[in-house]
């Protein structure tokens, strides 16, 4: 008796612990790398749903695309927070005061959403960069994915 206790007890636990809903959010951080403070760096972070079935359609003939049916302004959201950032170079350069800075604010936001119960699982990054003389522009860019368990 005592084993189809713990038999069942064990299902149980575990059939829990897979039935957890999980929701995820993605934070994005975009440094420029634009000379003189020209640039535009902001955290962004969306306060709005968006349903990927409502911009997706099917190929199946691998030609026919009926994407022409989807408004690319459906898949703009209207409600985002939005978070000024420090350019990576100023007027001379290098700006490594904007770099701690930014550093200060980007783990202040996800402090934040640590204590709110979301946990960091992963971040990828990628940049486009100043390639020389008459180029003078370039992003660097971040994307911070969290996940929490749903109650």
């Amino acid at each position: 008796m005592l084993k189809n206790s713990l038999t069942i007890s064990a299902l149980l636990f575990v059939s829990l612990a897979f039935s957890q809903q999980v929701e995820y959010k993605v934070v994005t951080s975009v440094e420029s790398i634009v000379p003189m403070g020209i640039g535009r760096s902001r955290i962004i972070e969306s306060q709005q749903e968006i349903s990927i079935e409502d911009l997706t359609t099917t190929r199946t003939d691998g030609k026919k695309s009926d994407q022409g049916t989807v408004n690319r302004k459906d898949a703009k959201i209207d409600h985002f927070d939005e978070t000024k950032l420090l350019n990576f170079y100023s007027a001379t350069g290098i700006n490594f005061q904007n770099i701690a800075s930014n550093d200060a604010l980007i783990a202040d936001k996800i402090n934040k959403l640590v204590s709110a119960g979301w946990e960091l699982t992963f971040v990828v990054s990628g940049v486009e960069s100043d390639s020389g003389k008459d180029d003078g522009t370039g992003i660097f860019i971040i994307r911070y994915f969290f996940k929490r368990t749903l109650k």
